[in-house]
C-alpha cells in the first residue's frame, strides 16, 4: 500500500509539472465530466487525501485552505507538499494492525457510518487514480499529452543491493 501511495504522490507532481507547461485560462476553465476544472481536481485531490488520513483516521485538527486561497500551480504544490507532510509519517508507520480499525463518521444526511482503516487508505488510493484518470482525458482535449500513469519505471521497486 506504501508503493500506492509514493506512485500516487509522484504522478500529483508530474502533474504539477505538467500544468506549468498550460495556461492559467486552461487550468481554470470549467470542463465536461469531473468535478470541475484542472487546478481544482488536483484541490480536491490533495483535500480528500488530507482530509480522511489526518482528519478521520487519526482525529487531527485540519488546516485546509479555501480553492481561492490556492488557485494557482505553485498554491497548489506548496498545499500538497504541507498536506503530504503531515500524511507521510502515519502511511509510513503503517502496519497490518491498523487494518481492521474503526472510524465512525456523520454522512451528509447526518446518518453515522463506520469505515475500516484498511479500506479508508484503499478509498483514498483509488480516489486519487480515478481523478488522475480524469486529468489525462482533459490534457488530450487540449492537444497535451498526459503524464504517464504507468506504476513500472518510477524507481518505486528498484533493487537495492
Amino acid at each position: 500500500m506504501l508503493k500506492l501511495f509514493e506512485y500516487n504522490w509522484q504522478v500529483r507532481n508530474d502533474w504539477f509539472d505538467w500544468c506549468e507547461t498550460v495556461s492559467e485560462e486552461e487550468l481554470l476553465k470549467r470542463r465536461t465530466g469531473g468535478i470541475g476544472s484542472i487546478l481544482y481536481t488536483l484541490y480536491h485531490i490533495v483535500t480528500v487525501e488530507y482530509a480522511w488520513l489526518c482528519g478521520d483516521l487519526q482525529g487531527r485538527e485540519l488546516n485546509i485552505p479555501s480553492f481561492e486561497d490556492c488557485a494557482s500551480v505553485q498554491g497548489l504544490r506548496d498545499y500538497s507538499a504541507r498536506s503530504r507532510a503531515e500524511i507521510a509519517p502515519f502511511v509510513y508507520a503503517w502496519n497490518g494492525s491498523l487494518e481492521d480499525h474503526v472510524m465512525f463518521d456523520t454522512n451528509q444526511d447526518g446518518e453515522q457510518e463506520s469505515f475500516r482503516f484498511g479500506e479508508v487508505m484503499r478509498h483514498v488510493i483509488a480516489h486519487e487514480i480515478h481523478h488522475i484518470g480524469q486529468l489525462s482525458i482533459w490534457s488530450r482535449e487540449i492537444g497535451k499529452k498526459p503524464v504517464s500513469a504507468n506504476l513500472i519505471y518510477r524507481g518505486l521497486f528498484d533493487f537495492k543491493e
